[in-house]
This record gives structure tokens, C-alpha cells and sequence, in this order.
């Protein structure tokens, strides 16, 4: 039974280390190129999916697949309108990108409804700071995500 225990614990800590892995290669991609690979979000949002299912963690997975699918339809509805307004204007650039909109997705599995909306609301206020501070247009969007949803997970865990 002890060692049962121990590997349901290691195969845990080895999938946080492994999303702490794919949260880095993601915010060094997005910062260098400015684009998201799926090759991070798909096994991100799968080890999201098995920590929220058979892991204790803050958030169940029903309040996380809410989360991620009302996080995927806000996002690709306020992406839309940037893009129609910008064509409308002559503007090619488009402020968030389909990377974006899957990284909230994939916020909303590992954070839950609550966590998202702060992990949303920490990345804003923070890109718009660095943004403003570095005189930038466009900013990089998912570094200033994660590390509002880990900022998200520990009020959520810890003080809400």
C-alpha cells in the first residue's frame, strides 16, 4: 500500500514539473516569436485534464472543462472583434492569435472559473504596465498568463 502511495505522489510532482516544463517553453516562445505552438498546449492541456481528474487539486474537472470552454468561446469572441475592427481599418496585425485564445482554454482546465478570471485580470494589468513601460504595441501575451495563473492558483488555494 506504501508504495502504491509513493507512486501515485511521483507520477504527480513528475506531471507539475512536466507543466512547469511546457508553461516555460511556452512563454520563451511566445516572447521570442510571438506565436504559441500546439506542441505545448495539446500535452499541457491533457496533463491539466489528468492532475484535475485524479489528483487533488483546488478545482474539479467539471468546473475546469466550464472554465475552459466559456475562457475558448470569450476569447475567440473578443478576438473576432479585434480582427473585424482592424480589417475594417486597413490593420493586418491582429492583437490576440488562435494561441492565445488555447492557452485560456487551457487556463480555464487548470484553473477553474475563478482562477481564470484573476489569471485574466493579473495578465492584463501586467502586460499593459510592460507594455506602456517598454513602449510596445503588441505585447506577449502568455507569459504575462501564466504567470497571472499562478498567481490565480495560489489566491484560489490558499485565500479564497
Amino acid at each position: 500500500m506504501n508504495n502504491l502511495i509513493d507512486f501515485y505522489n511521483i507520477f504527480f510532482f513528475l506531471l507539475i514539473a512536466i507543466s512547469a516544463w511546457l508553461a516555460w517553453k511556452i512563454s520563451v516562445a511566445d516572447w521570442r516569436r510571438r506565436i504559441i505552438p500546439d506542441a505545448y498546449l495539446f500535452p499541457m492541456l491533457l496533463t491539466g485534464l489528468i492532475i484535475t481528474t485524479f489528483f487533488p487539486w483546488p478545482i474539479d474537472i467539471a468546473e475546469g472543462i466550464i472554465a475552459a470552454t466559456f475562457g475558448y468561446i470569450l476569447s475567440s469572441f473578443i478576438g473576432f472583434i479585434f480582427d473585424f475592427t482592424n480589417r475594417k481599418k486597413g490593420i493586418s496585425d491582429t492583437p490576440i492569435g488562435m494561441g492565445d485564445i488555447k492557452l485560456i482554454s487551457v487556463g480555464g482546465i487548470w484553473l477553474g472559473a475563478t482562477g481564470l478570471a484573476l489569471a485574466l485580470v493579473f495578465a492584463c494589468i501586467s502586460g499593459i504596465i510592460w507594455g506602456r513601460a517598454k513602449k510596445q504595441k503588441f505585447i506577449p501575451f502568455a507569459p504575462f498568463f501564466l504567470s497571472g495563473g499562478i498567481l490565480a492558483l495560489i489566491a484560489t488555494a490558499f485565500l479564497i
